[in-house]
């Protein structure tokens, strides 16, 4: 019987591997081959909600699905660990030991043989070889680093609070008296007088909102969030950002100033936001982020992320509690080391229009480990959510046709356009396809409304649309006793 090998349970390896086993699995009366799903973790969450998940206003583990259930439900084979080498000869994958967190042995090595592989690893962060970025900011891969922003966002939050009620203990007299720390002069951080104007442009814009370090302050009491990359995610989480904050005092938890005590500074290298999207798509973004209270930075090169924030080009320094890397992607480093497997610079594995890697025909890649070309020209199918359902849909039914000796096909990347949330109840972005015979701008509440419809899709394809909809209640239901935001 043949197997199915499916590396990496994001959302097109898990859309495929759920596809294949309802049609191919275990559940079927004659199973016609064996489908198996490796992972690192255990449980899927889908990455373009990461965002929410580190503003607080998504509990990833009310929206997480566990592999192992997912496997059970659609005939299919889970297999935790992380992949480790390539064997193209013996046509085997080694999947690393897996260990608990006290460091225990749970799985060892293994080695999975298939007949058919496709690797669907996803992507991680591109630091670019900036110095400190690595050390000193989060970036948002996985659940744990997007959970381990909010709590450190919770914590600064709980600070300033404090900060504020003993300031109200304290009588003032002269103007600075308020400011005095008392661990001494000597010992208290400064704070540098740095801010971004909202609409800061080339070097000189930037400048003009900005002032250098060394032009040292009293201490204050605000949580500074620094963004670098004014890409999606970049983007969303500024909004997010500012919803949270206005969350967090409306439940009196942390009695801080929503719009004053919590500044966002999104820092961009290129002259607009949403590079990859129209200038208009960009010009209302900044806008809208503005209207919020978002510094935004253009044209404001990262040199170095050091302990106290960006250090830019030019000599000018943004103050940050916390710094969030955002500013582009790459392939994990781990596929260049794959038997001999072609790759481009970024790492990723380069494919032809069947998705059949260029080394080895029974190796196949998609999502945003994969290098496809887009049509004739020039350019590489974009590393976005659609392009992976898409080459999911397209994969299920070219293996298919494959086991029954036919042509896989090509594959066409077809641009839906993109959608970008700013918050709660409002997002912007535009809809492409032949329904509307080109393209079409949407904001507001309509476009946030289209882009929580992108979820529903996804979950739709892993459950049905009956579960979906029940998904959608059940969580609706939940809410409604919940705050909006996490509290802790």
């Amino acid at each position: 019987m043949q197997r199915i090998v499916v590396v990496g349970g994001g959302a097109g390896g898990l859309e495929l591997v759920t596809r294949l086993g309802d049609r191919l699995g275990s559940r079927r009366r004659v199973p016609q081959a064996e489908v198996v799903l490796v992972d690192r973790y255990p449980t899927h969450v889908w990455k373009p909600l990461l965002h929410e998940v580190a503003a607080g206003s998504m509990d990833p583990f009310t929206h997480q699905l566990e592999y192992a259930a997912q496997a059970r439900w659609h005939g299919f084979e889970f297999q935790q660990g992380e992949l480790t080498g390539l064997d193209r000869a013996r046509r085997v994958v080694r999947i690393g030991e897996l260990r608990d967190e006290d460091g225990t042995l749970l799985l060892p090595v293994r080695e999975i043989p298939y007949d058919t592989l496709v690797l669907a690893v996803g992507s991680t962060t591109h630091f670019f070889g900036v110095p400190g970025a690595d050390q000193y900011a989060i970036a948002l891969d996985t659940v744990a680093q997007a959970e381990r922003f909010r709590r450190r966002l919770v914590a600064l939050c709980l600070r300033a609070r404090h900060w504020h009620a003993s300031q109200e203990r304290v009588p003032s007299g002269d103007g600075d008296a308020g400011w005095e720390d008392d661990t001494g002069a000597d010992s208290a951080p400064t704070r540098a007088d740095v801010r971004a104007e909202p609409d800061a442009r080339a070097g000189a814009s930037a400048a003009a909102g900005a002032a250098r370090a060394s032009d040292a302050s009293p201490r204050s009491a605000e949580v500074r969030v620094a963004i670098v990359g004014g890409g999606a995610t970049g983007v969303e989480l500024s909004a997010e950002l500012r919803n949270t904050a206005q969350v967090l005092a409306a439940y009196g938890l942390h009695d801080i100033d929503p719009r004053h005590d919590l500044s966002i500074t999104l820092v961009e290298a290129g002259p607009r936001l949403l590079p990859a999207l129209s200038e208009r798509l960009s010009e209302e973004t900044r806008k809208l982020l503005t209207g919020l209270g978002v510094s935004v930075m253009l044209d404001a090169r990262v040199e170095a992320v050091v302990a106290d924030g960006l250090q830019l080009a030019g000599g000018l320094h943004v103050p940050a509690d916390l710094v969030v890397w955002a500013a582009g992607i790459k392939a994990s480093p781990m596929l260049a080391q794959l038997d001999g497997l072609a790759t481009n610079r970024l790492g990723q594995v380069l494919v032809r229009p069947t998705l059949q890697t260029e080394t080895d025909d029974a190796v196949f890649a998609l999502g945003d480990c994969a290098s496809c070309a887009w049509g004739t020209s020039e350019r590489r199918v974009p590393p976005r959510a659609q392009a992976a359902h898409q080459q999911a849909s397209f994969l299920f039914e070219a293996l298919l046709r494959q086991m029954d000796g036919k042509p896989l096909g090509a594959f066409e990347y077809r641009d839906l356009g993109s959608l970008v949330s700013l918050g709660r109840f409002s997002a912007v972005g535009s809809l492409m396809g032949g329904l509307i015979g080109g393209s079409m701008f949407v904001e507001g509440l309509f476009a946030r409304f289209m882009y929580m419809s992108l979820y529903r899709l996804h979950i739709a394809a892993l459950h049905g649309y009956p579960r979906m909809m029940l998904d959608a209640i059940a969580h609706w239901l939940r809410r409604s006793t919940m705050p909006r935001v996490k509290l802790h």
